[in-house]
């Protein structure tokens, strides 16, 4: 490549810029493919009672179907970071969700918790090519005034995703068996892996990065010393760990007395994940107009008081809460996933994976560990264990408004 050409690659007009229809295909694309990966990954999440009753086993125990995937994929993360930045991030996100629409179609043929425990570790190892390209495939195909937007859009396919296949999942359940349910999950990952494929427009700034191990040392050593970085990353775990506790637990307290509630039923709860779609488009906007911030801490704030609400044995009052949670929840995602690949630079895509990474050891730790505070206390537990850990994300968004800035983070 010519220098002249090279300027014209590198050039601001070689960005996917809002309004244009390269944007909107890959918006489409990151959109979907972020519903098809949300959607797999917690598609039993819904079914835990039930699975519960199947395989003879715990609630703490049952609510590793979620976590074995989400720990899998938490570690694959970074590995998978480090091969889209030798083989391109397209390339690596088609694959990843190709595999797991396959993985997942498989789950619904299993015959003992046990298998069912090693197709989801696998499919979460095999998803974890999404995410961890997904973030610097936008940070780098992105004009800088849209990426707001653009991850805002992705985290919102994110949620749409998580909505809908843990809703479908449940209803199918009910009407069929929980069997059918994934398999019906499994058949919208294939479906939704093929329109990915054929939609993302093609990397123009991708750079092949050196993958020696002494060059990635050296990277992750740069992104610990950053003054907000390592903040972040903490943010991660805590945001997902109280995140997927609350999901995982309230299912166990509205099945029983006094809500008593079916499985189409505690299926619904998780179309307030709609709240969570609109939270991500509207807060990435927000983040382009008053800064990260600012929102960050409101986000914090909303969790916290969603979580509050909850307490009463009243359903609106339960709902509410989990609808004010849920748009806190996905605001404070979209707002620290954009800071990530906004202040790493060239790192981006090691930076998004070490994030991912404390976010879903997040998920898997505290998801889990949130089982512990339901056995002991039940949901007032629950809430107890929520409300500390959203005390930290708190202190933590109010520390790093007094972050030093750097060029446009």
């Amino acid at each position: 490549m010519s220098s002249h050409d090279h300027a014209n690659a590198t050039n601001i007009d070689s960005f996917l810029h809002a309004g244009t229809r390269p944007y909107r295909m890959a918006n489409l694309a990151m959109f979907l493919g972020g519903f098809a990966c949300f959607a797999m990954l917690y598609g039993t999440q819904p079914l835990l009672p039930l699975l519960s009753q199947v395989f003879k086993v715990s609630a703490t125990e049952v609510s590793l179907s979620v976590s074995v995937s989400t720990g899998a994929l938490a570690l694959a993360l970074i590995p998978a970071s480090l091969l889209s930045d030798r083989f391109g991030r397209g390339p690596m996100m088609t694959l990843s969700l190709v595999l797991a629409a396959v993985l997942s179609l498989l789950c619904p043929w299993v015959t003992s918790f046990n298998e069912l425990l090693v197709l989801r570790a696998l499919l979460g190892i095999t998803l974890a090519g999404l995410p961890a390209a997904a973030m610097a495939y936008l940070g780098e195909e992105v004009a800088p005034n849209a990426q707001g937007r653009a991850m805002g859009l992705y985290i919102a396919g994110n949620a749409f995703g998580g909505m809908s296949g843990r809703f479908l999942t449940a209803w199918v359940t009910d009407h069929f068996d929980w069997q059918t349910g994934l398999l019906v999950l499994g058949a919208l990952g294939a479906i939704a892996a093929l329109a990915f494929w054929f939609g993302l427009p093609a990397s123009r700034h991708f750079q092949r990065r050196s993958i020696s191990p002494a060059k990635v040392l050296a990277d992750a050593k740069n992104l610990m010393r950053d003054a907000g970085l390592p903040w972040l990353f903490l943010s991660a775990f805590l945001l997902m760990g109280g995140f997927v506790g609350l999901y995982n637990f309230v299912t166990f307290r509205l099945v029983a007395a006094p809500f008593s509630l079916g499985q189409t039923a505690i299926g619904g709860i998780f179309l307030l994940y709609m709240v969570g779609t609109l939270a991500s488009a509207w807060v990435g906007q927000l983040v382009d107009r008053i800064g990260r911030r600012q929102v960050l801490w409101m986000m914090a704030a909303l969790m916290l008081l969603g979580v509050l609400v909850t307490l009463p044995t009243h359903l609106g009052a339960v709902i509410v809460g989990i609808a004010i949670f849920t748009f806190g929840f996905f605001g404070a995602h979209t707002t620290t996933s954009g800071w990530v690949s906004r202040r790493a630079g060239a790192s981006r895509a090691l930076a998004a994976a070490v994030y991912l990474s404390s976010y879903y050891l997040g998920s898997s730790v505290l998801g889990t560990a949130v089982g512990l505070a339901w056995d002991a206390g039940q949901w007032i537990g629950v809430v107890s264990s929520l409300s500390l850990l959203l005390i930290g994300v708190l202190a933590i968004a109010l520390h790093l408004t007094r972050l030093p800035r750097i060029v446009n983070a």
